[in-house]
């Protein structure tokens, strides 16, 4: 007699564990930026430097000026009609540099190393990883220099106290320059960003930004005096300073205009940026 015996049941398979899905979202997309911006050595280093130019040429020049009017030696022209507000923000050349060359860093850099392409693999529709490496940094950039500005002026106003240069921060116009200067230069690393993305070359887009911020402005004062007066408060650099100017004239912009201006400067770089960043490859 056969006994008949039945299969034992196969063991269950486990099912293979499955990934959560990830949803690309302004905010991912900002944290990483974030996370990509501080992770380079250069940003530390570049805006430490952006830093300390605001700060020690700002107290430079009240030094300079403090030690000329004691000893009673004649003024340079830059020194003859200055307050506590000019000679504080008197580095704001120098940090602009600093901060706009990082901003091309921050974009042209992925380029130069071929990161872009992971990039957009990542974030495929594009544009969210423009605005949020512009808005990414620009703050950055805006709160660094806001509070290089507020650290000089109250030790330039220490040192010029009893000149004709002293002044303070509730007279007239002195919150808004120093307001403003903080914001120029906010503005001026994501034109930096934006420059990094349109050419995707580091040299070229520090090239371009040293043109329209330095160069282009001694090269209109070559024009003739109607042509000056008619082109020059209207270039970046001259519509720019007059944010923070804490006086005005004839030749200059107001700040309320300078502002729409030098954001009109700001909206035509990123939009050169955004229309190369969808109509071409990495």
């Amino acid at each position: 007699m056969s006994t008949v015996t039945s299969p034992l049941p196969s063991a269950a398979t486990p099912a293979p564990p499955t990934r959560p899905v990830y949803k690309v979202t302004a905010l991912r997309v900002l944290r990483s930026e974030w996370a990509k911006l501080w992770s380079l050595r250069s940003t530390w280093i570049t805006l430490a430097l952006a830093l300390v130019f605001l700060v020690a040429f700002g107290l430079i020049a009240a030094a300079q000026y403090k030690s000329r009017i004691s000893s009673g030696q004649q003024m340079d022209p830059d020194f003859a009609n200055a307050s506590a507000v000019t000679l504080a923000l008197f580095g704001t050349n120098f940090a602009q540099l600093a901060l706009g060359v990082l901003g091309v860093l921050v974009t042209a850099g992925e380029y130069s190393t071929g990161m872009i392409r992971s990039t957009l693999a990542a974030v495929p529709r594009r544009l969210p990883v423009l605005w949020s490496k512009a808005a990414v940094y620009g703050v950055v950039a805006l709160v660094v220099a806001t509070v290089g500005v507020f650290i000089t002026f109250p030790i330039d106003s220490a040192i010029l106290s009893g000149t004709p240069a002293a002044i303070t921060l509730s007279d007239p116009g002195v919150l808004r320059s120093l307001l403003g200067a903080g914001l120029y230069l906010g503005l001026v690393a994501v034109i930096g960003a934006a420059l990094g993305a349109l050419l995707r070359s580091i040299a070229g887009g520090i090239s371009v930004l040293v043109g329209a911020l330095m160069l282009i402005p001694g090269l209109i004062s070559l024009l003739p005096t109607a042509w000056q007066d008619n082109i020059s408060p209207y270039l970046p650099s001259n519509a720019g300073q007059s944010m923070f100017a804490l006086t005005h004239d004839s030749t200059t912009l107001s700040p309320t205009a300078g502002l729409l201006v030098f954001l009109g400067w700001t909206v035509l770089a990123l939009g050169g940026a955004a229309y190369r960043l969808v109509r071409t490859d990495a």
